[in-house]
């Protein structure tokens, strides 16, 4: 638990897709585009939304999954995993980006975070290489001190070794950290690396209200999360 004299984050760490920008549609454009390379039927965005979280090798392996126990069972069963994933990396390094735009408030937030001096990391479960042009084309880009996508370490979210390497890096304490995503995966994270865990409502979470992950606290904005930070008052704790 944190000391009831926690000071305001002096950290926030972000999550990626579906908290500061809608991946969806260019996500489900490279699924469906290996769907059809393999002879399955395309998949609607909402289903394929719900997928979301985990990073497109882990999408793709509960797709297929799915698909197996379906009507599609027997194409989805002869096709080799490291094919299917061959190509649906081929499809979203042309789709990544994809009508992809921050949420609204997300670029002013960060912006008034900066100029306050917080320090700002983006922790993602994303690829590197598809999360730089995400973050480009969103507008992103050289927005945070620091982005850890999920291939730069060891290990990914939820395990606590991300969120303290980015603590480590950048010199803060975990009493003055806080993680805001949209799933049960990054309040996971959060909670094992003994940080606050913040959440906004409308990103994916496998369908769920992020309430039922148990966050900390939920924003309905990032415009929210600059409001609290920055009017916090130093006695307020971050959970």
């Amino acid at each position: 638990m944190l000391s009831p004299t926690a000071m305001p984050p002096s950290l926030l760490c972000f999550d990626l897709d579906g908290t500061l920008v809608d991946t969806a549609a260019g996500i489900a454009a490279a699924v469906n585009a290996t769907l059809d390379e393999l002879g399955l039927a395309p998949r609607p965005l909402d289903e394929i939304r719900q997928l979301i979280g985990g990073g497109l090798r882990e999408l793709m392996l509960k797709l297929l999954a799915r698909l197996a126990d379906g009507s599609q069972g027997a194409v989805a069963l002869a096709m080799p995993q490291h094919a299917a994933l061959t190509r649906l990396d081929h499809h979203y390094a042309r789709t990544a980006g994809h009508d992809a735009a921050p949420y609204p408030g997300a670029l002013a937030a960060l912006a008034r975070l900066r100029h306050a001096g917080v320090r700002l990391a983006c922790v993602t479960n994303k690829e590197a290489r598809h999360v730089h042009r995400v973050l480009q084309t969103a507008g992103l880009d050289g927005c945070f001190d620091l982005v850890i996508a999920g291939d730069t370490l060891a290990h990914k979210k939820p395990h606590a070794s991300v969120l303290r390497h980015v603590m480590c890096v950048l010199g803060c304490p975990a009493q003055r950290t806080a993680h805001v995503g949209d799933s049960h995966i990054d309040v996971q994270c959060a909670r094992y690396a003994g940080v606050a865990a913040w959440a906004v409502p409308y990103g994916y979470n496998a369908g769920l209200p992020i309430e039922t992950a148990a966050p900390d606290r939920v924003f309905e904005h990032l415009q929210q999360v600059a409001d609290h930070v920055l009017q916090t008052d130093p006695a307020t704790p971050l959970r």
